[in-house]
């Protein structure tokens, strides 16, 4: 089966191309924004460049709470529009966009207050449901808010506390794997004709005696080769490295930008007897604590941070603070012991002049773009969830008025890869599983993972039988999942497989150390490695697992920051 492929061979002839092809549109950053601007601009007609100076997803795009929502505490600072739109997006992902890698959740709202609390939180809620009804064109595209008694909420959520509660409101959201969203949103870009690059850094940006930009000077990080991209706009969307970028133009306009941290912890899926996730609100931010089909995600924490933007950490002090607001409300009473992963990423929050870093929570998730010099559009701020409006709106303000009228934007009704035909192959899910021999939470697993993709999995284990087995280490990937990131997903290091694509790093106490020997016997041949490089990816693997877990025993962010920065980088960069 033929399918769209970011591997090796395809990194070498896309970088020929854009140092020999001049391009409408190079964006620079290749997180969730940057690729859903690839892709509209692909699918427009337009000939598309895209680079990252990491892998795909490497930065806040896959750090984020794996939710697709519209954002129910912005409703209480009245951002309706801001919700409504986010909930326009996530009825689009759920049906046609993406419905193998977005998934209805159902949430409880714990309720302490009979009549009061009730009737505002149902509003509120009420208002949620309608909002995303009438985005979803009168559709509903998950249940609407139900009102629970305490015991009917304990009938959903057993690990409550008695007293945390004396109800509850069921309400819907949904969950998504952040990284393999964007991974997947760059393939689908190279499917409609997009140039990808991974691993390459922007160092310069090329303009004209007039301040016109017109392209990029790039640094390819894995040979250290430079090189000029032209094209006739650039649109930067780096997120918190977003002045860093708009700094090489020559100009007085741009953006300034917050990064705040957030942190989840993982915990295994037995600890918390439940089968609904919970959302609190809390002092400083929110709380979910979300149910995946091996651990639960809770976080999150909202605190600015000044320490270097590659590698941002959870301190103990952060572990601590999420500890106590989810054992607030659960009875399972959990504890360091329990958490099997911790992470943290940064938000690219747009910074009003002589704001309060403090109150980072209350700034708003709305993006902003604007052309900070001529053929520079840059954008920043936005939700996760409103990728695809942010980059529809990144490439019309690229393209100018005009032009974005006589081309606009038709993301809206472009499938992601792997969404045609998935409920087809849902549907033969028990016969394949069978077929292979798997259980049938490995097929479900393979199917939100790959969708109508399936086939081009299946086809690498009847290549060979072996890959058909579950890595060692653990029993949630199949050992196929690491050959099909290898060859079809762009994996180029050993920590790209193991972060980005097989999740070991976030969903495991030694953060995948333990599987570093098999994966990488399956990866070197097909990257092309020697036994000297072999050895080189698995010892700055474990060193980077190390580091990774000794820096969030640390009290402070500067000390956690120092204690990661220890390991150092495969690929070396300026980030």
């Amino acid at each position: 089966m033929s399918i769209p492929a970011l591997n090796p061979t395809q990194r070498a002839t896309d970088r020929a191309a854009l140092e020999a092809e001049p391009f409408d549109i190079l964006v620079i950053g290749g997180g969730v924004t940057g690729a859903g601007s690839a892709l509209d601009a692909a699918t427009r007609g337009l000939s598309v460049a895209i680079v990252e100076a990491q892998d795909w997803a490497s930065g806040t795009s896959s750090r984020s709470s794996r939710l697709i929502h519209g954002g129910l505490r912005y409703l209480y600072n009245l951002d309706f529009a801001l919700v409504a739109e986010a909930l326009a997006e996530r009825g689009r992902l759920l049906t046609k966009l993406a419905p193998h890698l977005v998934k209805a959740q159902p949430f409880l709202w714990p309720l302490k207050q009979r009549v009061i609390e009730r009737a505002y939180s149902a509003v509120g809620v009420g208002l949620y449901d309608v909002l995303a009804v009438a985005g979803a064109g009168g559709r509903k595209t998950v249940p609407i808010q139900k009102h629970l008694t305490k015991e009917g909420a304990k009938k959903h959520f057993a690990d409550v506390r008695d007293d945390a509660l004396i109800g509850a409101i069921e309400f819907y959201d949904a969950r998504v794997d952040d990284s393999r969203m964007v991974i997947n949103l760059v393939r689908s870009a190279v499917r409609y004709g997009a140039r990808a690059v991974s691993r390459a850094e922007v160092v310069g940006l090329l303009q004209n005696p007039d301040g016109r930009v017109t392209g990029a000077r790039v640094r390819d990080l894995e040979d250290g080769h430079e090189f000029e991209v032209k094209a006739r706009a650039v649109i930067n969307a780096t997120g918190v490295w977003t002045e860093t970028t708009q700094a090489y133009a020559k100009t007085d306009k741009g953006l300034k930008v917050l990064a705040s941290k957030g942190i989840h912890i993982v915990v295994p899926r037995a600890r918390i007897n439940a089968r609904s996730g919970m959302f609190l609100r809390t002092e400083k931010s929110v709380l979910f604590i979300i149910p995946w089909r091996h651990y639960w995600v809770i976080g999150t924490t909202d605190t600015a941070w000044h320490e270097q933007l590659k590698h941002p950490v959870p301190t103990s002090a952060d572990i601590d603070y999420v500890l106590d607001h989810a054992n607030a409300v659960l009875s399972a009473n959990l504890t360091r012991d329990d958490i099997i992963g911790t992470y943290a990423g940064l938000r690219p929050l747009l910074q009003p002049v002589g704001s309060d870093e403090a109150k980072s929570a209350k700034v708003s998730r709305e993006h902003t773009t604007l052309e900070a010099a001529p053929g520079l559009t840059v954008i920043a701020g936005g939700k996760y969830t409103t990728y695809r409006v942010m980059a529809a709106d990144a490439v019309d303000v690229a393209l100018g008025k005009a032009r974005a009228k006589e081309l606009p934007s038709i993301t809206t009704d472009v499938p992601l890869l792997g969404a045609d035909g998935f409920e087809a192959y849902e549907r033969r899910g028990a016969a394949i599983a069978q077929q292979y021999g798997w259980t049938p939470d490995q097929i479900a697993d393979l199917l939100d993972r790959y969708g109508s993709e399936l086939p081009a999995l299946l086809a690498l284990v009847d290549e060979d039988a072996s890959l058909g087995r579950p890595l060692a280490a653990s029993d949630w990937y199949l050992r196929a999942e690491v050959a099909f990131a290898c060859r079809y997903e762009g994996a180029l290091h050993l920590e790209d497989i193991l972060i980005q694509r097989i999740r070991l790093n976030s969903t495991t106490p030694d953060r995948g150390a333990s599987a570093v020997d098999e994966v990488a016997e399956i990866a070197a041949p097909l990257l092309g490695w020697d036994d000297a490089r072999t050895s080189a990816e698995k010892d700055n693997y474990r060193a980077r697992a190390a580091a990774e877990v000794a820096a969030q025993n640390e009290p402070t962010d500067a000390a956690a920051s120092q204690a990661r920065t220890q390991a150092e980088d495969m690929v070396p960069s300026d980030l």
